[in-house]
Order: C-alpha cells, then sequence, then structure tokens
C-alpha cells in the first residue's frame, strides 16, 4: 500500500508521514551526504515525499537541497522553519527575518519555500505578532507559498487565528507518552482547518522493540533525541510504566506483523486533528516499519486497549511546549537557543 496523502492546503498536498530532518543535524552520529541521498531517494521512492527541516538544523536545508536539485519540480514537498535566536527577539527588525528566510532560499535552491514554520522562544521577548505578520507579507510577495507555526501555545495560536493570519499547520509533539495537544490545541487547530504536524511520535527511537525489557538507560545517553524522550518517559509514570506500555504494544504490533513503530504511528495518526507524523530518521533502516504505521488501522479492540492504559497513565503537564519553554527547567535546559545567527 501507499503512503496516504492529506491536502494541507489548496493544490497543496503532503505525505501523512514526513520525513524528519533533526537527526541529520550532527547531533545523533556523522552524516555522510552521498548515503543520505540514498535514504533520501528510498523515502521518496516510498511515498514519504515531504521533508521537514529548519534553517537551525546544521547543514541540513544544504543537503535537502543538494537532493531536491536531482528531482523533478514538485515531486518532494520541503518543510523548513524560521527560529529567530532568542538574543535576537527583543530587536528583532524585519530585515533579518527576511534575510533568514532568503538564506532558507538560497540553501533549499527554491523560488518558494513550500512552507515555513514559525518558532518563537521567549513571548516576553520582542513582538512575535509583528515578526510572523512580516512572514505573511514574504508569502504574499511570493518568497514563502505556506506559512505554519511550530511549538506555539494554544492562547497565542487562538489569537493568530483571530487576527486572520492565514496558519495552515502547526508542528507539535506528540505521542502516546506526551498527549498534551490533545487538551486544547488540537480541538482549536481542528476547528480551524489547521493541521498539525506532529514529532516526537516514536519518541526518539524509544517507542521500539530495542527498548522492551530493558533496563532504565543512565546519563549521558547515546544522543540528543534519548536525553529529551527520556525526560518525557519520566513525567509519564516512570520507566516501569514505560516498560508496560512497550509490552502492550509488542502485543498489537505481533497481531498486526509490524513494529513496535508502526502501533506508534498508527496512534498519532488516528488523533482528531492530525495532519501527519514526522519521523526522524538518520537512515532508511526502518523504513518498512514507518510506511506500515502510515497504513496500520487499529482495530476496535487495540484501540480499546491503548485507551485503557493511558486512562491510567500521566500525561506531561501543561500546554504544549510549556515544559519546553522553562529555560531553568530539565526540559528547558537542554535546549540549544541561539544557533542561528546570520
Amino acid at each position: 500500500m501507499s503512503v496516504p496523502r492529506i491536502t494541507l492546503a489548496p493544490s497543496y498536498t503532503i505525505s501523512r508521514v514526513i520525513k524528519g530532518g533533526w537527526q541529520l543535524a550532527g547531533g545523533h552520529g556523522a552524516v555522510e551526504a552521498a548515503r543520505a541521498h540514498e535514504d533520501m531517494a528510498r523515502f521518496a521512492e516510498a511515498g514519504i515525499t515531504t521533508f521537514d527541516c529548519a534553517d537551525i538544523y546544521t547543514g541540513v536545508e544544504a543537503l535537502i537541497g543538494d537532493f531536491v536539485a536531482t528531482r523533478a519540480p514538485g515531486a518532494v514537498q520541503v518543510h523548513t522553519k524560521c527560529v529567530p535566536d532568542l538574543d535576537r527577539l527583543a530587536t528583532l527588525a524585519p530585515r533579518e527575518l527576511e534575510a533568514l528566510i532568503a538564506r532558507s532560499r538560497q540553501r533549499l535552491r527554491a523560488e518558494a519555500l513550500d512552507l515555513v514554520q514559525f518558532h518563537w522562544w521567549d513571548y516576553a521577548q520582542g513582538d512575535w505578532m509583528a515578526a510572523l505578520e512580516t512572514l505573511a507579507e514574504l508569502r504574499e510577495r511570493g518568497a514563502v507559498r505556506h506559512l505554519g507555526l511550530t511549538n506555539f501555545d494554544t492562547p497565542s495560536v487562538e489569537r493568530m487565528l483571530t487576527a486572520g493570519v492565514p496558519i495552515v499547520s502547526h508542528q507539535v509533539q506528540y505521542s502516546l507518552l506526551d498527549r498534551r495537544p490533545a487538551r486544547a490545541m488540537a480541538p482549536l487547530c481542528a476547528r480551524h482547518g489547521v493541521g498539525l504536524l506532529c514529532y516526537g511520535a516514536l519518541a526518539g527511537g524509544f517507542l521500539g522493540k530495542r527498548w522492551l525489557g530493558q533496563s532504565e538507560p543512565k546519563q549521558p545517553l547515546e544522543n540528543r533525541s534519548l536525553t529529551k524522550y527520556k525526560l518525557i518517559i519520566d513525567e509519564t509514570g516512570g520507566w516501569a510504566r514505560f516498560q508496560a506500555l512497550l509490552a502492550l504494544l509488542d502485543g498489537i504490533a505481533t497481531r498486526h506483523g509490524v513494529g513496535i513503530g508502526a502501533v506508534a504511528v498508527a496512534w498519532v495518526l488516528a488523533q482528531s486533528g492530525v495532519g501527519a507524523v514526522i519521523a526522524g530518521a538518520r537512515n532508511a533502516s526502518h523504513l518498512a516499519d514507518t510506511v506500515a504505521g502510515a497504513t496500520l488501522q487499529l482495530t476496535e479492540a487495540d484501540q480499546a486497549a491503548i485507551d485503557a492504559f493511558l486512562a491510567e497513565t500521566p500525561v506531561p503537564s501543561g500546554d504544549v511546549y510549556e515544559l519546553e519553554r522553562d529555560r531553568d527547567g530539565r526540559h528547558g535546559r537542554i535546549m540549544r537557543y541561539n544557533l542561528n545567527a546570520l
């Protein structure tokens, strides 16, 4: 079966599984360009034609741009992000945002960027609404085709939508471990036709059979993804509860002849308001399971078993990205806030 597609905006469709790019930014091991391009080709040939990256993912925009240049126009959709540095927010000028977008266009070899997802580190600094209006002007001028968001809270998104800003998507963390979007963000976005593009569905690889029956890992962990998502596991009942979840998912996966990751992806795709899942991958080694997740239909019994388990499982506190916005907290301390200097 081919990977399903969804209409994110008029005349713009994407694959319901998106290939993530964070793992190609150097924090998860060495990246060799030729091998990365081979893996991208395998994803595209499998029907995962939409790629996600960011201006702060070191080298990734250029890496994807070089690959897209070898494909037919429009064959691959590329979503990037606009993430001004924390240190620049207080005085950020429109020309700086224009320069960030121009640089992304150059790296991606794109006349116009398919989708720019805007992020703002600290609401108390600068004027994020004015910055978003600048991006909307760039859209009107043809430098950007579509506007999206990354990790804004519900009141801020509601303010944008009320003001008529043409937002088509919002990238948020959403998984069996992190169900914060279901509280308020998913209902809001569903009412306004804003598709949720969900990262973290595989919890950086934790939601896989490799971890079933394993002892709790000790710090330091292998890479930044595991460090980030281990904190989420701690928020949702700890390692013993996580092992119980893996055992439940493994039973469901075995009945369907797929891996645990496929069940985790299928569950997120089935949630209200979800447009697509972003599956981060350094290579194509788990491609078959990722594709299986895009087409897997969980049964009513599967859903009931998962629902019963989740009803007894804590959810991380607060709104979308609220824990991560506390720069003094353990979730915020691992972030890198100033990677985008021109």
